[in-house]
């Protein structure tokens, strides 16, 4: 008997069946079917010369094409289905289930971090993973396209991180979770103002484009009360182009940005999102916007880079965003001293620790008082330090966790230090979200405040041992880098 969760944290990659059968694009039709019927196997996957698939042939598609419409000389991309949709090994068996429940479809290929073909998942294999609640919510994913639905499923985020944290969940296992949820609600959103555009004779988007996400969704680490922090990478086009381009994409996204706002993620103070040009703009302007940060470097433009550093690929082009990843990997590794200048812009961005190492809460704060700001005096000061770390290292991963662990790999970590600061980050984390869903019980606003009385003594012990690690880390930084 599977936990009600447990859909929501198992992969694909250990749940899969074996590799299905396989035939190239060259194959003809006849070699496909024989293929499946000497295999017992219902399906084919088609791939290209580096294993990628290209497509998919089932036992409907040979009753439905072949027997009426083709040879079986004939090649078996004149009846494959393609694209295919497709599942990774990383993904959870929660995503697998939404994607298939969404295409209608009853098995998917898997394939690895490369794309190759690795195994078949089929839904039916699933069902003992599904409980009343997350059938529910799967449904209210795939079926409920109102914008009233979509917050319904913002809203369950909520009972969801309960029921996960009651059940010892890690916790980067958790806000995975909740990253993934967001993720899917910004692709119906976009695709929602998409069509709305489309209904008011706007027709399809001029250029392809890709959305991006920063902040703690760029990195894998959601909270119950994130803001907004998207931006656009248009594909390139003639300047020529741009007023009527422009014309598209700037209600497309004044219409985005309001449907995330009404579902539950309020407008970015900062104004980070794809209604600022700032961050709505074509690739090779967003190679000359990172050229300009890298020589100009004002404080302005150096909390605009520091924000841009931690985006994620969500929607739409790939390609585009991982043009955009790679010249930051490779351009600021080569330049420690704009490493340096972005550690000026966060020097003051300390642990919640006082005096003889004890911690201190917001009693400078009216409306805090005996509160402490997990945020931004805990998991941020680390965040931070890891992402500039990692900068330096050219390590392209964005999550904290992934940006440590790369840093242990390339020896600038200490094994110790690395399990201090993997812990900090966790139990930090932990702390902040059960305190968030005991804001939501109590009817109380979300924030990233916990009352220093809630913690227990242990807890507190062990928060002084993290902050003590994270102030380590930034020391170490900052002697390295001055």
């Amino acid at each position: 008997m599977h936990s009600q969760t447990a859909i929501f944290r198992l992969l694909v990659g250990n749940h899969m069946g074996p590799k299905p059968v396989e035939v190239a694009r060259t194959a003809s039709i006849s070699e496909a079917v024989n293929s499946m019927v000497q295999t017992g196997s219902c399906a084919a996957i088609v791939t290209d010369p580096y294993g990628k698939p290209a497509g998919i042939i089932t036992d409907q598609d040979v009753t439905r094409r072949v027997a009426w419409r083709a040879t079986p000389a004939q090649s078996v991309e004149k009846v494959m289905s393609a694209p295919v949709v497709t599942a990774s090994i990383a993904d959870t068996l929660f995503d697998a289930v939404v994607t298939m429940r969404r295409h209608r479809l009853r098995r998917v290929p898997v394939v690895d971090g490369a794309g190759r073909l690795v195994g078949l998942l089929a839904l039916h294999e699933l069902l003992p993973f599904l409980s009343g609640w997350s059938t529910g919510l799967i449904e209210r994913l795939v079926r409920d396209e109102s914008v009233d639905g979509l917050k319904r499923v913002k809203e369950s985020q909520i009972e969801l991180t309960r029921m996960l944290l009651e059940e010892g969940t890690g916790i980067a296992e958790v806000q995975k979770v909740l990253t993934e949820i967001n993720f899917d609600l910004h692709r119906r959103a976009l695709a929602y103002a998409i069509a709305e555009m489309a209904a008011g004779g706007w027709g399809k988007p001029p250029v392809s484009f890709a959305l991006i996400l920063m902040g703690s969704g760029g990195r894998d680490e959601c909270v119950l009360a994130p803001d907004q922090d998207n931006g656009f990478i248009l594909h390139d086009y003639d300047d020529a182009e741009h007023a009527r381009i422009d014309a598209y994409f700037v209600p497309l996204a004044e219409r985005f940005t309001r449907l995330l706002d009404v579902i539950g993620f309020p407008l970015c103070r900062g104004n980070v999102m794809a209604t600022n040009p700032v961050w709505r703009k074509r690739i090779s302007e967003w190679r000359k916007q990172i050229a300009a940060w890298l020589r100009k470097r004002t404080d302005a433009q150096l909390l605009l880079s520091d924000v841009l550093f931690d985006f994620q690929h969500v929607w739409g082009d790939p390609a585009l965003s991982q043009a955009l990843r790679a010249l930051i990997t490779k351009t600021i590794a080569k330049d420690p001293t704009f490493i340096r200048d972005l550690f000026t812009i966060d020097a003051d961005h300390g642990a919640a620790l006082g005096w003889f190492g004890r911690l201190r809460s917001e009693r400078d704060k009216q409306d805090r008082p005996g509160m402490i700001n997990l945020k931004l005096r805990g998991s941020l000061p680390l965040v931070e330090a890891a992402r500039l770390l990692a900068l330096r290292a050219g390590l392209p991963a964005t999550s904290t966790l992934a940006r440590l662990d790369g840093l242990l790999a390339k020896g600038v970590l200490h094994p110790e230090d690395h399990d201090y600061l993997k812990d900090a980050f966790q139990f930090i984390s932990h702390l902040l979200l059960r305190q968030q869903v005991e804001d939501f019980a109590a009817g109380r606003q979300i924030s990233d405040f916990v009352p220093e009385g809630r913690l227990s003594r242990r807890e507190k012990d062990h928060l002084v041992t993290c902050f003590r690690a994270i102030e380590n880390l930034r020391i170490t930084l900052r002697t390295d880098l001055f």
